[in-house]
């Protein structure tokens, strides 16, 4: 049988580049190469889309460190919007001619804006191209916190209070006001931006100005949340209308919070429990909710979602992410790992996901002209 041509899409101009880059490594590195060639395409961090070599992007590591930017790219992925040509994601022949190759699906490693937020997928949908993971509505929804937070709320699925302001507001956010509603301390977080990146923890007023100057560098709207004190739990989910739950794992951050240092940069930044001890009721209980807030969120495919247990044993959904780390030492892997589905299998279920749900989409008419 031919061998699926798999775009593994990473780079991308969001503050998350690098860690893209340590995702798109992991999928390479287990992606079957006996069901899929591989095509490593790339966005550098101005936007450029093109194909890197593997041998080329392999160079960009150093033991587990990283260059900050993709390698030079050659413009060798034709993406064809344009009247009268065909759909699709391409390779160019390049010098020597032939036919275009097309790449059959895509399986997006872009986190944070640019990627996570539907903007990609939402191209992707526009040339005809599946992809992994999911779609326009669900990566919008669960990317923007606010949102998120207000459809979960919506739900009955219990979240963390919180606030959101917007640009224009940034001059008149009181302390006091913050301080009454949410208590101290309290978390200060760009709106849409993920991997902890613009995040604050904040116990004082002193602190609160520069949390709220930092969180509106990274985003035009903020959320301000309580602080929940108890545990970090988290939760992998897979499928599309039947999704199911992995075992749940356990974050214990070694610095003040699970920040972006604690997550990429210092190795000893967090212990990582799987799974996590906790009682088979709470077990039952934070599966469900993943489930629902899957549901809720209108996600497919795959999405890690983020808990916390508080002290008096309560269970408060935190947030979902539509593109979940694929590092060496991310959790939503690791969680599928612990359940008995290793990387390979991983990679192969969230491809035949996006197939599935392609061909399904095919069938719904999208014109009064469609024919019968």
């Amino acid at each position: 049988m031919k061998k699926l041509r798999v775009g593994i899409l990473f780079g991308g101009r969001s503050a998350e580049h690098e860690v893209s880059l340590q995702s798109a490594r992991n999928i390479l590195r287990a992606i079957d190469r006996g069901k899929y060639e591989p095509v490593l395409v790339a966005i550098d961090a101005n936007g450029r889309w093109g194909v890197v070599t593997e041998e080329g992007f392999m160079a960009l590591f150093s033991g587990d460190k990283v260059r900050p930017s993709v390698p030079p790219i050659h413009p060798e992925v034709l993406s064809t919007i344009a009247p009268g040509a065909p759909n699709g994601l391409f390779l160019s022949p390049g010098q020597g001619g032939g036919r275009p190759e097309k790449i059959d699906v895509v399986f997006p490693a872009l986190h944070g804006t640019y990627g996570e937020d539907g903007t990609v997928q939402g191209l992707l949908k526009l040339v005809d191209v599946p992809f992994v993971g999911s779609g326009v509505l669900g990566s919008a929804a669960c990317m923007d916190k606010d949102v998120m937070k207000r459809l979960l709320r919506d739900a009955s699925i219990p979240t963390p209070k919180f606030l959101a302001y917007p640009w224009d507001a940034r001059g008149s956010i009181g302390f006091a006001e913050v301080k009454r509603a949410l208590g101290l301390p309290l978390f200060v977080k760009p709106s849409n931006l993920g991997s902890s990146v613009g995040i604050s923890k904040v116990k004082s007023e002193g602190e609160f100005q520069r949390a709220v100057d930092l969180a509106f560098r990274f985003d035009a709207k903020i959320v301000i949340e309580e602080f929940i004190r108890g545990r970090e739990l988290e939760c992998s989910v897979l499928g599309n209308e039947r999704p199911v739950a992995s075992v749940l794992g356990e974050v214990k951050p070694l610095h003040e919070f699970y920040s972006y240092e604690a997550k990429y940069v210092d190795e000893k930044g967090a212990l990582l429990e799987i799974p996590a001890r906790v009682t088979e009721a709470q077990k039952r209980e934070v599966q469900d909710l993943a489930v629902r807030s899957f549901k809720a969120l209108c996600c497919e495919g795959m999405a890690r979602v983020d808990f916390f247990l508080s002290e008096g044993g309560e269970v408060l959904v935190n947030e979902l992410n539509t593109i979940p780390g694929f590092t060496a030492i991310s959790m939503y892997p690791m969680l599928w790992e612990a359940s008995g589905v290793p990387k390979s299998a991983l990679i192969d279920r969230l491809i035949g996901f996006a197939l599935e749900r392609y061909e399904r989409e095919k069938k719904v008419r999208t014109s009064v002209f469609d024919e019968k």
